[in-house]
């Protein structure tokens, strides 16, 4: 057994005792005796079980109760402000729930819709609201309850949203990274994709970023033996940059600042086909560029938006070069699961790999596509994810023991 503290609702829980598997879910419902939180999937899907740690909206069912040692936990038991008031106000007048199930994860989620986005639409409420499933009302009248909480505050002069996050802190971390509205706006640069609305997207659709709408970010940095000035220019043709990547391919001809993408990825029984469209910007004097865009799953309800930011520099006295990537992503629908657990974060890490060796084979081929056994085409994604998750074991439980 492992001892942990938590504060719940405001009260501190001292040496609350835990096995190492123990979700925090189970600990608020069982040792704590807070009920209001339901579990329905137990695999982060349904957001039943949403709480608050540290400020961020969890799925509890699937976050390590030791993974949130010191954490401030807030539940449907201890959130009776007046926007939860209002939110349940408005649930019961616009009949937002029937069986109940799914209420309390609901609300959670819809507090912090209507503390994020002062300004949001339906359609910015429903996307939101995507990683919540009820089975009952069919989210018109969830919708609308969100939507009428938001109006009257905005009628009331409430507009400056708040806890707005560009990072998503890990469960219990406290490393949740939140920023003022005009701060978020100097932050975000200009141009991440909104969700498209047809898997694909015509040139000119993709919009400019929300910085309400939380991602998850990672840096990726990789090395090439090629001038900067010859990989920069490789970079600006984008036919060439997208299959790079294992698994893409193109919809249409790419133009010099827009391109539409295919990204099939398999992961044992489950495969995903993306679709979607991208826009390019370049900074030649800095070397530095962004590409911004948003794709739907054609085999699932699943979609994804994000922005990837590249600086190129140079090392071994021009020689070489150093390509520093930071990448920001959201997924809902189905596979929204991996991004929560953190299995997708590694396995980006080894598609960036695999895109660097297959850029320095197109170098290597005076910049073109060719028959050269040193390009990767596919990534083995079943022993991919038997490492990812061989490599995240041994990792915890070192954690766990103290390296031993």
């Amino acid at each position: 057994m492992n001892t942990i503290s938590l504060t719940v609702n405001g009260k501190k829980y001292d040496n609350v005792q835990i096995e190492p598997r123990t979700h925090l879910g189970d600990v608020l419902r069982e040792s704590l005796s807070l009920t209001g939180t339901h579990l329905g999937c137990e695999h982060g899907v349904c957001g039943a079980c949403t709480v608050f740690v540290d400020g961020v909206p969890t799925r509890s069912c699937i976050s390590l109760a030791a993974a949130c040692d010191n954490a401030e936990v807030v539940t449907i038991e201890g959130m009776n402000d007046e926007v939860m008031e209002a939110l349940r106000t408005a649930f019961s007048q616009e009949h937002g729930l029937q069986c109940g199930f799914c209420t309390p994860g609901m609300l959670a989620s819809a507090h912090d819709v209507v503390m994020r986005m002062p300004h949001a639409t339906e359609q910015d409420i429903r996307y939101a609201m995507s990683g919540n499933l009820c089975r009952c009302t069919g989210y018109v009248g969830i919708t609308k309850a969100i939507q009428s909480v938001i109006e009257k505050r905005r009628a009331e002069g409430i507009t400056e949203p708040v806890n707005v996050r560009t990072i998503l802190g890990p469960a219990g971390a406290g490393h949740a990274q939140t920023q003022s509205a005009s701060a978020g706006a100097a932050a975000v640069p200009a141009g991440m994709a909104a969700e498209v609305k047809r898997l694909r997207a015509p040139a000119g659709a993709v919009k400019a970023p929300d910085s309400s709408k939380p991602m998850t970010r990672m840096q990726q940095s990789f090395t090439v033996d090629f001038p900067r000035d010859e990989v920069w220019a490789f970079f600006g043709r984008l036919d060439q940059v997208t299959t790079c990547l294992p698994g893409a391919s193109l919809l249409s001809e790419p133009t010099a600042t827009h391109v539409e993408p295919r990204l099939r990825v398999k992961v044992g029984p489950i495969v995903a086909d993306f679709e979607g469209a991208a826009d390019v910007e370049r900074d030649d004097a800095n070397y530095k560029g962004m590409i911004y865009g948003s794709a739907r799953d054609t085999k699932s309800p699943s979609a994804t938006r994000g922005e990837v930011e590249y600086v190129l520099s140079e090392i071994n006295q021009g020689a070489g070069t150093r390509v520093d990537v930071e990448i920001g992503f959201a997924l809902t629908g189905p596979l929204a699961q991996f991004s929560r657990s953190g299995i997708v974060q590694d396995i980006a890490k080894r598609m960036t790999d695999a895109f660097a060796q297959n850029l320095h084979a197109r170098l290597s081929n005076g910049g073109q596509s060719g028959s050269t056994a040193n390009e990767v085409t596919e990534l083995n994604a079943g022993a991919l994810v038997f490492s990812v998750l061989r490599n995240r074991v041994t990792a915890f439980f070192k954690r766990l023991f103290g390296g031993r």
